[in-house]
C-alpha cells in the first residue's frame, strides 16, 4: 500500500512539474527573444530634430536625458525601429521619443511631434 502510494504522489508532483514549464513555454512564445517594451511603458523624452536620413533609417536628435537609458543630453543619431516614423518628421520639430537598445544598437521605438 506504501508503495502505491509513494507511485501516485511522485507522479502527480511531476505532472504538475510538467504543467509548469509547458505554461512557462506559452508565455515565452508571446514574447520573443530580443523583443522590447511597449513604448508605452518606456518614459518619453524630448528632443529636437536636426537631420533625418531616411536612406540609413537614422534621426538625428538633440535630446535631453534619457531615464529609460541612464543617459545624458546630447546629440546623437539614433536608428529608428520603424522607417514610417521618419515621415512625420522635419528639421527643426520639437519631438517626445522613446529609445531602447534593439540588437545592441540604441534606437528610436517611439516618437511624436511635442505639442
Amino acid at each position: 500500500m506504501k508503495i502505491s502510494s509513494l507511485f501516485a504522489a511522485t507522479a502527480l508532483a511531476l505532472s504538475g512539474t510538467a504543467f509548469a514549464q509547458t505554461s512557462a513555454a506559452d508565455h515565452a512564445a508571446h514574447h520573443p527573444a530580443g523583443a522590447s517594451a511597449p513604448a508605452s511603458t518606456t518614459p518619453m523624452a524630448d528632443g529636437e530634430v536636426r537631420k533625418i536620413d531616411k536612406e540609413q533609417g537614422k534621426v538625428t536628435l538633440k535630446h535631453g536625458p534619457i531615464a529609460s537609458l541612464d543617459m545624458p543630453g546630447m546629440t546623437m543619431v539614433f536608428k529608428v525601429a520603424d522607417l514610417k516614423m521618419l515621415d512625420t518628421l522635419k528639421q527643426g520639430d520639437r519631438v517626445k521619443f522613446a529609445a531602447d537598445k534593439v540588437d545592441g544598437a540604441i534606437t528610436v521605438t517611439a516618437i511624436e511631434v511635442a505639442k
